[in-house]
């Protein structure tokens, strides 16, 4: 802690306890013994009214930014005087060293935070977050959080504002692309492994950042897929698909939450006390605090749930929102409420103890400046370990969709490939929403072209096209692109999203490839030439006459700054595709929300041909274009059938589930095997599949392996109609395939 720091607690320390002498040293040795809870108290003590609400206050740096920059010329007066408590949108050692040394001009020189957007990288850009769910590699995901955090925490950032755990079913909602997908039980590993990979070893290390689990909550359950939009569901629903990512998250020690935009069943995510008060900070006993989104205190009055920026502020903070980020309504409400016996001095306590308690664990009371060190931003800089590592992580999002004729992998001899599409040569297109701009893009991003020319011997021949743009309706460069597949023995098409299509306020009424895209896939589709299509996108896009008519589909979303390489390692099979989809693919916006785990209803359509007054679309089949779970490989893998250990069990015990996997393919390749079950009857409709396990495993062709499943009790838990977490006694079904759509199955019963 600061000498400075001392010498006022010293200060007060003598005025409350009237000791005539006291020395900052002997001061400082004691201090240091307390508990952090102590050491908080202690500073909480110090403080004025104004002074914690400056530290319940956030400020955007006035560089990017996600909602309107209120510009301030006093921000800087107002961090000298210890009115702020954490700056958003700051990076970089001299930068932040700048700020925090205004910081330690102030009366108490209590530290600022420096919170920043890192979602999927920060100097090195890896797979957006849904990309990197469709690996289902748990410590590939938790390494590419590690790796953004010591990047970010060289670079003086102190607080990440991910990760993003929002269960999203609704592909037109453009945050698809930040979360895990559709599935709370994936999501919610892939949220503990996105929580320890940003925290590392704890907090107070300086390669580690605090993570904070968004957006609290339901905000992916968005009405239509418009982003910002209300969402209305069943408290049960709630608890069961949307909550237990969170729950992971806060049992992963995340240090922060912060709320959502929306409203839930009419009560804005920041003013709603059920959420924040009840269920996180009472039912779960979550000791960090909870920040708003930006400016969604004050948004509380566009919502009509209040009536100005006075009234918002009381009711953000009695419901338990500890911070508000850039809506300017506790800095300039929240004393008075207090003052006007409108707000308890309590709530302001609570919130300030929360916002300190981080500080201190970050190390920050003992050395402000400890992450601005220059040489250790050097050193991250262009660190070519985690070029690696990106790459690494990139091969494996890859979802192979389609290989018919096993077109693909291609060989490195093909005398003559033609590159076609907007994306080829695109740059920073690869990196996606929610990623940096540095100076050296243009030279540091591998493209698409140069992946696959790296990879091509010195006989063979590329040739380009562009096509068409990305989103409009011309189809001029249709001709040259014709021409050019013509005289080449092998076409790769790359075709999707541009980097700021799927986002924050990215939503999307119509998820088609855009522009003209599938039309010139058509086109050169019509020229007999083989077709490699690689698709690039932050969400799932419906490109039905290319998933109908071209042999070979690569979806590669945004992968990153390596991208151009992973994608040409697994075009020339120097990595065999691996990735599942973690999230459904629609075949029209008309099935959205599609997803695996829905209930059967009372009249479930037999096959696609059954529209004999069942829950069925006359016009389109009711299963997805692609499944949950489903990814090919460029070998083959066969599943037996599934041996149980009994046939039933009673609670406190458990059966094993095995299957023999066996490589029938050419090619050696890694399996995701994975685990469903359903309960046939319960007190409450239960859903027709629910994932509950998976392994990955590497098998060499010809090889074969036994892989088990242990499944107890506690697995078969759901909430009732008075959410109660409860298993039943019945009958069960045990699903394993490699896809949600493809398995075996066997019958099982828990018996009381």
């Amino acid at each position: 802690m600061t000498q400075s720091f001392f010498k006022n607690l010293c200060a007060c320390t003598l005025m409350m306890s009237h000791v005539t002498w006291c020395s900052s040293q002997n001061l400082s040795e004691s201090f240091r013994k307390k508990t952090i809870a102590q050491k908080v108290d202690s500073v909480l003590q110090l403080m004025t009214l104004d002074e914690k609400v400056g530290q319940m206050n956030q400020y955007n740096g006035d560089w990017e930014a996600t909602g309107p920059i209120t510009k301030d010329g006093d921000k800087q007066n107002q961090i000298r005087k210890g009115m702020l408590g954490s700056i958003l949108n700051v990076t970089g050692v001299v930068h932040t060293r700048q700020l925090q040394e205004m910081a330690m001009q102030s009366r108490l020189k209590i530290p600022l935070l420096f919170g920043q957007d890192i979602i999927h990288g920060y100097r090195t850009i890896f797979p957006i977050p849904l990309a990197e769910a469709a690996s289902w590699d748990l410590d590939a995901i938790e390494l590419s959080a590690r790796i953004a955090a010591t990047e970010a925490a060289a670079a003086g950032v102190h607080w990440t504002f991910a990760p993003m755990v929002d269960i999203a079913r609704d592909p037109r909602w453009g945050r698809i692309m930040e979360g895990a997908g559709e599935d709370p039980f994936l999501g919610s590993l892939i949220a503990k492994a996105r929580v320890k990979g940003f925290q590392g070893k704890g907090l107070g290390n300086t390669d580690a950042l605090m993570a904070c689990a968004k957006h609290f909550a339901a905000y992916g359950a968005a009405i239509g897929g418009r982003d910002y939009n209300s969402v209305d569901m069943s408290l049960r629903m709630l608890w069961e698909t949307y909550l237990p990512p969170f729950r992971a998250a806060e049992e992963a020690g995340v240090a922060t939450f912060m709320n959502s935009f929306n409203d839930l069943n009419g009560i804005p995510a920041t003013g709603n006390a059920y959420l924040q008060r009840e269920i996180l900070k009472g039912r779960w006993k979550f000791k960090g605090f909870v920040v708003s989104d930006w400016g969604s205190v004050g948004e509380m009055i566009l919502h009509g749930y209040a009536k100005d920026n006075y009234e918002a502020s009381k009711e953000a903070v009695i419901a338990g929102c500890d911070m508000d980020m850039e809506s300017r309504s506790y800095i300039k409400n929240l004393s008075k409420l207090v003052n006007d016996g409108k707000v308890n001095l309590e709530l302001v306590d609570d919130a300030v103890k929360r916002i300190l308690l981080k500080k201190f664990e970050m190390g920050l009371f003992d050395e402000p400046f400890r992450f601005c060190n220059k040489e250790r931003e050097q050193q991250q800089w262009n660190n070519k370990d985690n070029l690696n590592a990106e790459r690494r992580m990139a091969e494996k999002t890859i979802v192979l969709l389609k290989n018919e004729n096993q077109i693909l992998p291609l060989s490195r001899q093909t005398k003559t490939i033609a590159l076609i599409g907007p994306f080829i040569k695109s740059v920073r297109d690869n990196l996606g929403f929610w990623s940096y701009i540095w100076p050296d893009d243009s030279t540091r991003i591998i493209s698409p072209w140069m992946g696959i020319q790296s990879k091509l011997s010195k006989d063979s021949k590329l040739l380009y096209a562009r096509g068409c743009n990305i989103n409009d309706t011309s189809t001029s460069g249709f001709a040259e692109a014709v021409e050019v597949a013509k005289q080449s023995d092998i076409v790769i098409i790359n075709v999707g999203e541009a980097a700021d299509m799927s986002g924050e306020a990215k939503s999307r009424s119509n998820i088609h490839l855009p522009g003209v895209q599938e039309e010139l896939i058509m086109a050169i589709q019509a020229t007999g030439k083989p077709v490699v299509v690689m698709i690039n996108a932050g969400r799932p896009l419906i490109f039905n006459l290319t998933a109908d008519h071209v042999p070979a589909i690569l979806y590669t979303w945004w992968l990153g700054t390596e991208a151009g390489d992973a994608m040409a390692d697994v075009i020339f099979g120097d990595y065999n595709p691996s990735a599942k989809l973690p999230v459904s693919f629609p075949r029209s916006e008309g099935q959205i929300p599609v997803y695996y785990n829905h209930f059967n209803t009372g009249r479930p359509a037999k096959s696609d041909s059954d529209l004999n007054y069942v829950s069925a679309y006359n016009d389109l089949p009711n299963d997805p274009k692609f499944p949950f779970g489903y990814g090919l490989s460029y070998t083959s893998f066969s599943y037996g059938d599934i041996d149980l250990s009994k046939k039933s069990f009673k609670p406190g015990e458990s059966l094993t589930a095995s299957i023999t996997v066996t490589n029938t393919g050419k090619f050696d390749g890694k399996e995701t095997v994975q685990l469903y079950i359903r309960d046939l009857v319960g007190s409450v409709v239960r859903p027709v599949k629910e994932l509950k396990g998976f392994q990955q495993i590497f098998l060499k062709t010809g090889e074969s392996k036994k892989i088990s499943f242990t499944i107890n009790a506690d697995m078969l838990r759901f909430y009732n109609d008075k959410l109660e977490y409860i298993f039943e006694p019945g009958d069960f079904i045990v699903f394993i395939g490699g896809n949600s759509r493809d398995v075996k199955e066997a019958s099982f019963n828990l018996v009381k």
